[in-house]
């Protein structure tokens, strides 16, 4: 899927000169988005010349917006400057184009072939929703589920020289990534060795609840995953098993709530195989 937000709009000179840039010479990346990234709430899937065409709007004196397309195309640059290998983008859209999430799957030469991958989130807010930060995630290969982990703050607001810092700061938030890819891979090996029965099961589900990882509604859905997984790799079981269960129940939902509730779910599953 791949429209706007809005009608088309004259993207003002910088984000043109950018747009050009990226646009004339796009490497080949995958294009069918997860399906954890379908979205809802009025949020669209976009390819990146919807988002290129964005206007960021004029800054006061107290806030300086930053240009989606200028911050895509440095967190781009400083991850391949760090050594990993893009292989999928996807980009998201709501607020008319107010608000940014974009999902970016990376690869590193050498790494170990494993059933996930890592993803790279970036957001964007030019109404003051969010600052612009990136996190360290996964996807699962076998059914698109996305997790994330911590986030890591570009800016903490939009100040007056968040522009001129911006490759700085994209560069510092990119070199924490690697350790937190790291993090990754080791949370996961724990959870896959830490066996759950069915009462730890039902506990750690209201436990999840009780962290808002999920909502009470979504209680019926992740027990049924559980004890049917739909997936013939979620059938051991142990904790990566049922922390799927949980992700599998929160796709549709928008990815901005996903990351905060799969940082409440890493929490409660850190806790349980004594990571935190």
């Amino acid at each position: 899927m791949s429209h706007s937000l809005c009608p088309p709009i004259k993207p003002n000179q910088k984000n043109k000169n950018i747009m050009n840039q990226l646009i004339e010479n796009p490497a080949p990346r995958e294009q069918v988005p997860p399906q954890g990234m379908l979205l809802h709430c009025g949020a669209e899937l976009v390819d990146r010349r919807s988002v290129y065409n964005i206007p960021t709007p004029h800054g006061t004196d107290t806030w300086y917006p930053l240009a989606h397309a200028g911050l895509i195309h440095e967190v781009e640059s400083q991850l391949q400057s760090a050594g990993f290998r893009i292989t999928g983008e996807h980009h998201a859209l709501s607020h008319e184009g107010q608000r940014y999430f974009g999902l970016l799957e990376v690869n590193f030469p050498g790494r170990q072939d494993r059933d996930y991958g890592w993803v790279v989130g970036i957001r964007n807010s030019h109404d003051k929703t969010y600052p612009a930060g990136l996190v360290a995630g996964s996807k699962v290969f076998v059914c698109d589920n996305l997790a994330f982990g911590g986030e890591v703050r570009i800016s903490r607001k939009h100040t007056k020289f968040a522009q001129r810092d911006l490759r700085h700061l994209t560069s510092r938030a990119v070199g924490r990534l690697g350790e937190r890819f790291l993090q990754i891979d080791e949370r996961i090996a724990r959870y896959r060795d830490r066996r759950v029965t069915h009462p730890q099961a039902h506990d750690l589900v209201i436990k999840a609840v009780d962290c808002q990882a999920i909502t009470p509604s979504q209680i019926p859905a992740v027990l049924k995953e559980w004890r049917e997984p739909t997936y013939e790799d979620f059938r051991p079981r142990n904790a990566w098993s049922l922390f799927n269960a949980a992700t599998e129940c929160m796709k549709g939902t928008n990815p901005n709530v996903v990351m905060n509730r799969t940082q409440a779910l890493h929490g409660l599953f850190d806790g349980l195989v004594g990571l935190n």
